[in-house]
């Protein structure tokens, strides 16, 4: 794993209009091959910083530079960034709903060559099997879970050497959240890098390499995944009782796949 991060936020000042300051000076890394899970509260600044790395916000940082292998892209528009490699799914399982599985995959290829989409189909198909028998049926049908799968495999189309996933577990069975951070694994296993804004602290904790704590839109902790999953702090007011249920289905769904 390459000491230099993929992707570098550096003292991002973020506002929405002239006087509400979302981000304060956040700084964070994501390396090759590494899961970084961003943590903190509602209103902490977590999908700001997601939007912000994607070129989603209105104006530029007020203050701050974010760089991908090195090269500065925050003057960047979104669709230059998504060339680079950074892709995005976003909070809420934004699925075309009026248009079937595959077109919905077909939208996430535009950045690459009509000829390159039928690998990308069959590798989605081959991740996520319920999206190949679905691929004609319309988005807006599908489970919740389902739509999630889409959402990622209509990210992965791009071929991203980032990706940024927002809540990816919300909403979700403790099941199908286990599922979807096995798919989650293997994608890091593989070389993608991702950055994962997550309210289940225990089990993107329990996977990430790194982590970072918003609070009030600054990084208020940062480190390894193991030193916050040990920090009291982190473990009284993040690591819920609940959220065990999620972690113990992960691991048995782990274990049915290394067999199946």
């Amino acid at each position: 794993m390459s000491d230099a991060p993929l992707l570098a936020c550096r003292n991002l000042e973020v506002f929405y209009g002239k006087y509400l300051q979302v981000l304060r000076g956040v700084s964070v890394d994501v390396r090759p091959g590494q899961m970084v899970a961003v943590l903190g509260p509602n209103g902490a600044g977590k999908t700001t910083l997601i939007r912000t790395i994607m070129g989603l916000i209105e104006d530029q940082p007020e203050r701050g530079q974010v760089t991908l292998d090195g090269q500065r892209i925050d003057s960047w528009d979104t669709g230059r960034r998504v060339q680079h490699g950074l892709a995005c799914v976003p909070e809420g399982r934004e699925v075309f709903a009026e248009l079937s599985v595959r077109e919905n995959l077909v939208m996430g290829a535009w950045v690459r060559s009509a000829a390159a989409i039928p690998e990308g189909l069959e590798r989605v198909y081959s991740r996520f099997p319920r999206l190949g028998e679905r691929h004609k049926q319309l988005a807006g049908t599908l489970s919740g879970g389902e739509q999630q799968m889409l959402v990622i495999g209509r990210a992965l189309m791009s071929r991203p050497r980032v990706l940024l996933l927002d809540e990816p577990s919300l909403g979700l069975a403790p099941r199908v959240v286990a599922e979807i951070f096995a798919i989650l694994v293997e994608l890091v296993a593989e070389g993608i890098a991702l950055l994962l804004v997550e309210q289940n602290a225990r089990l993107a904790l329990a996977h990430a390499h790194q982590g970072y704590v918003l609070e009030s839109g600054r990084v208020v902790l940062s480190g390894k995944a193991q030193e916050l999953r040990d920090n009291p702090d982190v473990r009284e007011f993040y690591l819920g009782v609940k959220q065990a249920e999620s972690v113990k289905g992960f691991r048995r769904f782990k274990r049915r796949r290394r067999w199946a």
